[in-house]
């Protein structure tokens, strides 16, 4: 059996912090101080029981062998479903001056919502849930439910960890909040938009043909840059 509370961790320094800062500049925006801080922690705990030394060692792909960039890592997906949440969330905020959205909240989820995915894509989980899935699930958890326990642990609220459990096919069981809904949709547009550019693997063409999307093919020139 695997006690998870057994696992080895790497020590959380600075500098590990510094490289979220670095790799999500975003985290900048979320104006409660503490929330901050603890989106920084929570991407630290993740790496620190990973084999990932930061976030943009993680791939870029949905789950693992699926929908995968040909260009640009996990935190090339990660920023932009957080512009894209907060815009979303800016356009109705727009609409009438009444409706009530936490920015805070759609940043923070934005960018930790995959927060899981250093355990869910790691080497040796991979190679423990493949060598017996009948022992051990292929994964044991996934990225969603496990982010929702990195959430918690790092003291973040309980709207985070939400965030962070249900912004995949695990929140078809339950209600979504307001914040939530956003992100789960900017998640899903992200992808399905990446996919119509043609910025995906071939692999992903099957699912993409299953949703009516077509991959437009990318022009000639030299490999674009990830945003800054």
């Amino acid at each position: 059996m695997n006690f998870l509370d057994r696992r080895p961790r790497r020590e959380i320094t600075d500098a590990l912090r510094a490289t979220v800062l670095e790799d999500l500049p975003e985290l900048a925006q979320i104006g409660n101080e503490e929330l901050r801080r603890k989106c920084i922690e929570v991407w630290c705990l993740a790496l620190s029981e990973s084999s990932f030394a930061r976030v943009s060692e993680v791939p870029g792909e949905s789950n693992p062998g699926q929908f995968a960039l040909r260009r640009g890592d996990q935190a090339t997906h990660l920023r932009g479903v957080a512009r894209l949440a907060l815009s979303i969330a800016d356009e109705f905020a727009a609409v009438d001056p009444a409706v009530r959205i936490d920015r805070d909240l759609v940043i923070a989820g934005g960018l930790t919502h995959d927060v899981g995915k250093p355990w869910e894509f790691d080497a040796a989980n991979r190679a423990r849930w493949t060598g017996d899935p009948s022992a051990t699930g292929l994964p044991s958890l996934r990225h969603p439910v496990y982010g929702a326990h990195l959430c918690i642990a790092a003291g973040l609220p309980e709207e985070l960890a939400h965030i962070a459990l249900a912004h995949s096919f695990e929140g078809e069981h339950l209600i979504r909040s307001l914040e939530c809904l956003i992100v789960q949709r900017a998640d899903h547009l992200w992808w399905s938009i990446a996919g119509g550019c043609g910025l995906l693997h071939p692999s992903g063409d099957a699912i993409l043909e299953a949703r009516k999307i077509v991959p437009r093919p990318l022009r000639d020139g030299p490999p674009s840059r990830n945003p800054t």
